[in-house]
């Protein structure tokens, strides 16, 4: 399942990320590459032990915390510090496949990639190019989403960041390892979880509705891992 989810970041949260990525020191993005992806990454990103990187990495999780869409279609048992590139002209990440499983630095937790995002912090009209190219088993899908957007995707997903060619292209980008493993038995939670909460908005204490529930927590009980 590929997601949009709007709107994760305020207007004013964006102006602090702005602001803080506009301070930060840039390095080379090759250094998080893993030994394929190493030879077609070209871009920059801020350490992850940066200060700027912490802050903004805590302002990212608690807005994921607080976003009823995030946390229904994803099912979020450990997300994987929010990390933070940019594309300057000419560079690109060429297609690749996200490491299965990340190490969080100077901790001894892993996080399996079941789900790769990308939160874009810059408005499209800002730079060209930079699109994100996934694949699946429906074709590619090239994104280009506006400052705040998030792009929700599965992280066994061959993808790529085609080259910008004017501007400057920010964003974060992290991944997620779901208390459901199976992209498939996701998207069905995520289904059925947004009819029952359209249902009940249109029909207060339906017998149905109540089924619905039961029907979808048993799910999560049949296919979890906590």
């Amino acid at each position: 399942m590929i997601l949009n989810i709007p709107g994760v970041l305020t207007t004013e949260q964006l102006a602090q990320a702005r602001r803080l990525l506009g301070g930060a020191a840039w390095i080379d993005g090759s250094v998080t590459a893993g030994y394929q992806a190493v030879k077609v990454k070209h871009n920059l990103q801020i350490p992850e032990d940066h200060p700027a990187a912490r802050e903004l990495g805590a302002l990212v999780l608690g807005a994921l915390e607080r976003n009823p869409v995030f946390l229904s279609a994803a099912l979020p048992v450990k997300v994987y510090p929010p990390m933070f590139n940019r594309y300057d002209p000419g560079q690109t990440f060429g297609t690749h496949v996200d490491t299965a499983i990340r190490y969080v630095p100077e901790t001894p937790h892993r996080v399996r990639t079941d789900l790769s995002a990308t939160l874009f912090l810059t408005p499209p009209a800002e730079y060209d190019g930079g699109e994100l190219v996934i694949e699946d088993t429906y074709g590619t899908h090239s994104v280009k989403l506006g400052a705040g957007d998030m792009i929700l995707y599965p992280g066994s997903s061959l993808h790529q960041v085609l080259p910008v060619t004017r501007g400057t292209r920010l964003a974060s980008f992290f991944w997620i390892q779901s208390m459901v493993r199976a992209d498939a038995d996701r998207a069905l939670l995520y289904e059925l979880d947004t009819a029952i909460q359209q249902l009940a908005g249109v029909t207060q204490n339906d017998a149905s509705v109540v089924r619905l529930t039961n029907v979808y927590h048993n799910l999560i009980r049949r296919w979890a891992e906590v």
